[in-house]
């Protein structure tokens, strides 16, 4: 019996007993993948680094710019990109087999686990192979149409969710990874580096997220707390460093209102050091 958790006669433990089946689905994922240029997988191997944050911001920025931009959310357990777009509520369109994204704006497509759920206080209670069925349907059953970027969202460590990822968008997916400048979350997002490699893919650089303060009054950034700790790793692990995001009060405002910090404060220290870690994705070609 086959691995085909995305397939149609998939059975509940993954396994496929119709190889037409499998081929047919694996045909519908190369082609939707033929479609999107660049595919960016957001991840942390430590949670509360404000992963979701940078992957929402990076997909409105991009999209600001005039890239067409999907952004898929991955993290089954606790979606938070409907609320940090203000998209809470909203519904795919479901067709025969396919689903709409839900629209943010003309250049930005956006999907969700969080808009499937009925009762956005229903805890999500699955196994593996079923979460690996979902993720490859939001990529094939999903008409992302014709994007720039694809950019996934996915929750912190390197299980589930993270490898089907990228076994899904294949070795052309590029990780950007989130951390914290602290030693406690520099050291378990070592290890998402170190996954990322072990699959073959690249790590595109590290974002250093919340690194010195910045002040409401002033506009000054203080490094009251540690910084540096991403910017070491990137070095010891011979990947970019993006740069460094200053803990704004703005950002956690912006976040819990649904109005992304790029698309109103792009002219702060904040938003300015936002649009650095998103340049290097600019100069991509097209």
């Amino acid at each position: 019996m086959s691995e085909c958790s995305g397939c149609a006669s998939a059975a509940p433990d993954g396994s496929c007993s119709s190889e037409s089946g499998c081929d047919k689905a694996d045909e519908k994922l190369q082609k939707t993948l033929g479609r999107i240029r660049h595919k960016i997988v957001v991840m942390s191997g430590k949670g509360g680094v404000g992963k979701s944050t940078v992957a929402a911001n990076i997909a409105v920025a991009l999209s600001l710019a005039g890239k067409k931009v999907g952004l898929l959310d991955v993290d089954v357990h606790g979606p938070s990109i409907p609320r940090l777009l203000s998209l809470k509520g909203q519904k795919p369109h479901m067709g025969d087999h396919v689903m709409e994204p839900v629209p943010w704006s003309k250049n930005l497509s956006v999907m969700s686990l969080g808009f499937l759920l009925e009762d956005d206080k229903q805890a999500v209670i699955w196994r593996g192979p079923v979460k690996m069925g979902l993720i490859k349907q939001f990529v094939e059953d999903v008409m992302w149409g014709d994007l720039d970027f694809l950019i996934v969202d996915c929750p912190p460590g390197t299980g589930d969710e993270p490898l089907s990822t990228l076994q899904t968008l294949g070795p052309t997916a590029i990780a950007v990874i989130v951390t914290t400048p602290q030693g406690v979350a520099v050291d378990d997002v070592r290890r998402s580096v170190s996954f990322v490699g072990e699959l073959g893919n690249r790590v595109l650089g590290i974002v250093e997220n919340m690194s010195g303060f910045a002040c409401p009054d002033c506009g000054a950034v203080h490094n009251i707390f540690n910084t540096g700790g991403g910017e070491e790793l990137a070095r010891e692990a011979g990947v970019r460093f993006l740069g460094r995001i200053p803990l704004d009060p703005e950002v956690s405002i912006s976040g819990d209102e649904g109005f992304p910090f790029m698309k109103v404060h792009r002219d702060t220290a904040t938003g300015k050091a936002m649009q650095q870690v998103i340049e290097p994705l600019l100069a991509f070609p097209d």
